[in-house]
């Protein structure tokens, strides 16, 4: 018999589709939700104006960052497409160096939400990778 190949289409909340997929997740308010799977370093979703915005916190790097390395996680940026490193300043007393990704809400597909989470572990590997050399 010819193998028939159906297509189906479901509508879910983003918190019940992670959970399917075995992601743990936490609501820490104000439409910030912590995700976890495998071990992995925690990814912080954040959840306004019809966005979504993905974040993983790789450290404060403030005691051995220097101009090299700002130019080589520049470089790196390009090669980790679609995610990218970023500063986060909220605290002006802890910068903290981030992964971000981010992504429209609406229509969202769940193979797209899945490689987000991809995309975001196979960067943190090139960032430890990366990272190791100045620790």
């Amino acid at each position: 018999m010819e193998q028939i190949i159906v297509t189906s289409s479901m509508k879910e909340d983003l918190v019940s589709f992670l959970e399917f997929n075995e992601f743990s997740v936490t609501a820490l308010g104000n439409n910030v939700h912590r995700v976890e799977r495998d071990g992995e370093l925690p990814v912080f979703i954040n959840i306004n104006g019809g966005h979504i915005y993905f974040e993983i916190d790789l450290g404060n790097i403030s005691g051995f960052a220097n101009e090299k390395l700002y130019h080589d996680l520049l470089d790196l940026n390009t090669e980790i497409l679609p995610v990218a490193f970023g500063l986060n300043r909220t605290n002006p007393d802890d910068p903290r160096l981030v992964l971000v990704e981010s992504r429209e809400s609406e229509n969202l597909d769940s193979n797209e939400i899945l490689r987000v989470f991809t995309s975001l572990e196979l960067a943190v590997d090139r960032a430890e990778t990366l990272l190791a050399d100045y620790l």
